[in-house]
């Protein structure tokens, strides 16, 4: 099965520059595993394993351009052919 996932800049010098990456996975979770096997460290940036391996809370992630928080979040099943995008979510302006 495979899957494609989009990379953002900020992460990219864990896919050596790589916009983006194929992975495997029945779930997110499976994904965001397998993708650190080959891109160590990946994972990390993605998953806070501190608040029982859900989602990082300024991180989104879409599958195939939905809103995985309004799925299953973490656990949400994938397909082959589906389309992951990881975007940190972006905060400021001026004060």
């Amino acid at each position: 099965m495979a899957i494609e996932v989009r990379i953002p800049t900020i992460l990219r010098t864990y896919t050596d520059g790589a916009k983006a990456v194929d992975g495997t996975g029945e779930t997110l979770a499976e994904l965001f595993t397998d993708l650190d096997t080959r891109h160590a460290g990946i994972r990390a940036r993605i998953v806070d394993e501190e608040k029982g391996g859900e989602l990082r809370r300024f991180v989104n992630v879409y599958l195939n351009d939905e809103d995985v928080r309004f799925l299953d979040g973490i656990s949400t099943k994938l397909t082959d052919g589906d389309n992951v995008t990881i975007l940190p979510a972006v905060a400021g302006g001026m004060v």
